[in-house]
């Protein structure tokens, strides 16, 4: 798997006019041009804005429902958290073609509303899975030592729950985020002309141009990824971050 990304690579740092390997000598000619070009740099801002906003929207919402569902006394716990899953099995084509019909044609809202509610959608299962499993690893008993003591329980969530939470929020977050910016098939079918995602957008120039830049473009990406993942090492370790079962 590494290896394809490694001809990518090293074909983005190519001084040719074209996308071949071995490389035609070292040149960071096209790192200089993605940069410059606009498309590319708008759809990375559109792209960034749309991740943050729907991986924050996604970890409101389901944060609140891991808590029900794991600690509430609600009925059909395992429907509920069904029904917060089911994106994961349900087409992003289908839901982009709802989107399209309820949101854009029916409310005539922009496209980045749509993008917006249908990234937020695919996201809960993330927020919903990853932290509910991080809250079905810490004691309950802690937050009733708490509670006992004379805390409220806005103070229990804030001071017990929401730290014992912190490693799955992180995880929930880290995995919206990449899986909202990478997004392909729901960006496609609600991107417009006003608002174009980076993926898509690199789909659309590949099809036109066979250049090194897309390659630069990808490593550019690649290196993002990489210091996200840092990171997320040097701040809490990625076996605290995905599962915390050795700390």
């Amino acid at each position: 798997m590494i290896v394809p990304i490694l001809f990518v690579v090293s074909t983005a740092f190519t001084a040719g006019d074209a996308l071949t390997f071995p490389p035609q000598g070292v040149s960071l000619r096209w790192f200089g041009e993605a940069l410059a070009y606009q498309p590319f740099v708008g759809a990375l801002l559109s792209s960034l804005q749309l991740a943050v906003v729907s991986t924050a929207l996604a970890l409101l919402l389901g944060v609140p429902v891991t808590l029900a569902i794991q600690r509430g006394k609600i009925p059909g716990k395992s429907l509920v958290e069904g029904l917060f899953l089911s994106p994961l099995v349900v087409p992003e084509l289908v839901v982009g073609l709802a989107l399209y019909q309820q949101i854009m044609i029916g409310l005539h809202q922009t496209s980045f509303v749509a993008l917006l509610v249908g990234h937020t959608v695919l996201l809960l299962p993330y927020a919903v899975r990853v932290t509910g499993a991080s809250l079905a690893l810490a004691d309950p008993a802690v937050e009733e030592a708490a509670r006992g003591l004379g805390a409220s329980p806005l103070r229990t969530f804030f001071s017990v729950t929401l730290p014992l939470l912190r490693p799955g929020i992180f995880s929930a977050g880290l995995l919206s985020f990449v899986t909202s910016f990478n997004n392909v098939p729901l960006s496609l079918l609600l991107q417009s002309r006003q608002f174009r995602t980076l993926p898509v957008t690199m789909l659309d120039y590949v099809q036109q141009s066979y250049d090194p830049m897309i390659a630069a473009m990808s490593t550019l990406i690649l290196a993002g990824t990489v210091v996200i993942a840092i990171v997320a090492e040097k701040t809490l370790g990625f076996a605290k971050i995905f599962g915390g079962i050795n700390k």
